[in-house]
């Protein structure tokens, strides 16, 4: 059965709606990836630690919803609080607003991460749930895809590995 024409504006406005959210999903994930290697030896000493592994653990055992609830307390402060970081900084806060980032992630990195990590096969039951991630992971995978295939990315890289190279030839 062919779609009416009503049905194909409203998706086509549907689409046209989304951009912004598609936008921003896009930026915050893009910048997620730039600020995880800042993270990643503190994220890697604390998950060593026994106190941490023994929370998860429990996480591990609680209900999905308890699980999700337990998610859901950090995440709705946390990601909202890298959105005002940004517009404190627009508005000129600069090292105001860049302390409240940094301190967002770190939070998002640590808390967030590994509570999700814990419970992730739990979490992933709850369908909802589990299509929304599906979408949030095809969303990631095709910006990180767009932005490995662009000339600024490449750049970037050179640039990377000649500072490396600089780096490791006046350490000897």
């Amino acid at each position: 059965m062919a779609s009416s024409p009503l049905h194909r504006l409203a998706a086509a406005i549907g689409r046209v709606a989304a951009l912004p959210l598609r936008g921003l999903i896009s930026f915050l994930i893009l910048f997620d990836e730039l600020a995880r290697p800042l993270y990643r030896p503190a994220i890697r000493w604390l998950s060593e630690r026994r106190f941490v592994a023994r929370a998860e653990a429990a996480i591990a055992r609680m209900p999905r919803f308890a699980i999700l609830a337990l998610l859901a307390a950090p995440f709705a402060v946390v990601e909202p609080l890298k959105l005002v970081s940004l517009i404190v900084i627009a508005r000129g806060h600069v090292i105001s607003g860049l302390i409240m980032l940094g301190l967002a992630y770190l939070a998002s990195f640590v808390i967030v991460e590994r509570i999700y990590n814990a419970g992730r096969k739990k979490l992933l039951t709850i369908g909802w749930f589990a299509r929304g991630m599906a979408v949030i992971t095809d969303l990631r995978a095709r910006t990180l895809d767009w932005v490995r295939r662009s000339p600024i990315h490449a750049f970037m890289l050179r640039t990377r590995d000649a500072v490396r190279s600089w780096w490791r030839a006046r350490r000897i």
